[in-house]
């Protein structure tokens, strides 16, 4: 049962008449355990109605919150503290406001997955899933910068229908790093002080920013210098830290297992969304929070349209299947892509353009190292299909049907931010993916592997994942003569 938002807040206000001390009965700091061995207090139950809900005349504290809301994972507070530090470094005497994403929408946003998902901006310097908050960094050019994290204080009676929250004070302070975790209704006073000083106000100026207030009276104020954080933060994601790194080594090992898992099960005759559910299903099994992208199963006509995503078409034998998919993981996406023959071996026209495709891919691996960039990187892969073409694509070289860039950066998102041009340094990550299309045959081929720089050249985070011919085939391999699995259409 999914309630709208409209009928939790009724709700919400309902119990809030009944209890009016409810917002005060939260527990006490000197109520939660001092440390690990203290025994902590248990939450009321709670039975969720099998009908129409009915409100609890008077709600429980609330609950002690030992974990993260969200992912529940750990914070590398270390990381934060030194990306905050990094960001304030570069900033001088300034002022950087950072706010949360906000829940999403129920009943207007068609949601897939999950209801929430953190904006990059603030997760980047806070590891913190939760709605609403707000990340104030005041730099100084001379003196020690400071960070404050604001909170919503937790509201007890909204929290028996999406869960626990973490609200200000020392719990908060512990979990998340921050010296400093207030109520977020304190950020106008906090602001106002901070605009005394007469420094810049560097702000998101993105999507998660618009139709804010607080954003809004800052730009509508004359007096006020805002500027756009953007592009200053975007600039340190390019280079990954150890622990972006770590969540992208665990993105990309979910996926590279849901790649092999795909090779245990196809089979002609199985629609295309059945290998979306099964590889989506490895991804959940796994441990991955979402799908870093909708997943991509284009057979036979299908594989020549690059973002196809329908997944709907049944798959016949003797044809081949492009497979482009990416777990996410605490907010790092891979992003890995195979071609698979649905019957199991590839025919010998299948084979020559696949692996002319794969000569592409490890060209570019091969060519890795700090200084190139990702334009030379392209033309690697368009100058080695034009130089082992043959007579594969009539007169013409076959570097004519590879129609879009081999290269881009990821992390957490699938196209992640990073200059096209710039050279390649230690900690970049990318994806590596020549392709080729050809529409007449109903065929198509994509190859596509993560590889981070490394300072003496480079390592392919995806090599879990089988490409050549004979894995490929060797692990499709049938002991018995497949059976067709019904699908929705029979």
């Amino acid at each position: 049962m999914r309630l709208s938002s409209r009928s939790i807040a009724v709700a919400v206000l309902v119990a809030a008449a009944a209890a009016p001390s409810a917002l005060s009965a939260q527990a006490a700091p000197s109520a939660r355990p001092s440390s690990a061995s203290s025994v902590r207090p248990s939450p009321a139950p709670f039975v969720r109605p099998s009908s129409a809900p009915s409100v609890h005349p008077s709600p429980a504290p609330l609950p002690y919150v030992d974990a993260l809301p969200g992912m529940g994972r750990p914070i590398d507070t270390a990381a934060t503290a030194a990306r905050r530090a990094r960001l304030m470094d570069r900033l001088g005497d300034a002022v950087a406001l950072v706010p949360a994403a906000r829940a999403r929408n129920a009943e207007t946003d068609y949601l897939q997955d999950n209801d929430f998902r953190q904006s990059n901006t603030f997760f980047y310097f806070t590891e913190l899933e939760q709605p609403a908050a707000w990340l104030l960094m005041i730099a100084r050019a001379s003196g020690a910068d400071s960070a404050v994290l604001l909170l919503p204080d937790r509201v007890p009676q909204m929290e028996r229908w999406t869960g626990a929250k973490l609200g200000p004070g020392p719990l908060a302070a512990q979990l998340t790093g921050f010296a400093q975790v207030l109520s977020a209704a304190k950020l106008d006073s906090i602001l106002t002080a901070q605009q005394a000083r007469r420094v810049p106000v560097f702000v998101p100026l993105d999507g998660y920013a618009r139709g804010l207030a607080v954003v809004d009276r800052l730009r509508a104020d004359t007096s006020v210098t805002v500027r756009n954080l953007r592009p200053v933060v975007d600039s340190l994601r390019i280079v990954k830290d150890a622990a972006e790194l770590a969540a992208l080594r665990r993105a990309i090992d979910i996926t590279d297992e849901a790649h092999r898992q795909i090779l245990a099960t196809l089979e002609p005759g199985m629609f295309e969304y059945q290998t979306e559910a099964g590889l989506e299903g490895t991804f959940r099994r796994l441990g991955a929070d979402r799908v870093g992208f909708p997943s991509i199963v284009g057979s036979g006509p299908n594989g020549t349209t690059l973002h196809y995503d329908v997944n709907r078409r049944r798959m016949n034998a003797g044809e081949t299947v492009v497979v482009d998919i990416g777990a996410e993981y605490g907010q790092y996406t891979a992003d890995v892509t195979r071609t698979y023959p649905v019957s199991g071996t590839f025919s010998p026209r299948q084979k020559a353009l696949y692996e002319l495709v794969l000569g592409a891919n490890q060209a570019v691996i091969d060519s890795t190292r700090p200084g190139i960039t990702l334009g030379r990187l392209n033309q690697i892969a368009r100058e080695y299909l034009r130089a082992h073409s043959g007579d594969l694509c009539g007169t013409t070289t076959c570097d004519t049907y590879l129609i879009h860039g081999v290269s881009h950066h990821i992390g957490m998102d699938v196209h992640d931010v990073g200059p096209g041009n710039a050279p390649l340094a230690p900690g970049m990550v990318f994806t590596d993916e020549p392709g080729l299309y050809f529409p007449d045959e109903a065929l198509g081929f994509r190859i596509e592997d993560d590889v981070l720089v490394t300072p003496t050249g480079h390592e392919v985070l995806s090599a879990g994942a089988p490409k050549t011919v004979a894995e490929i085939e060797r692990l499709m391999q049938r002991t018995a003569a497949p059976k067709r699995r019904p699908g929705r259409e029979d």
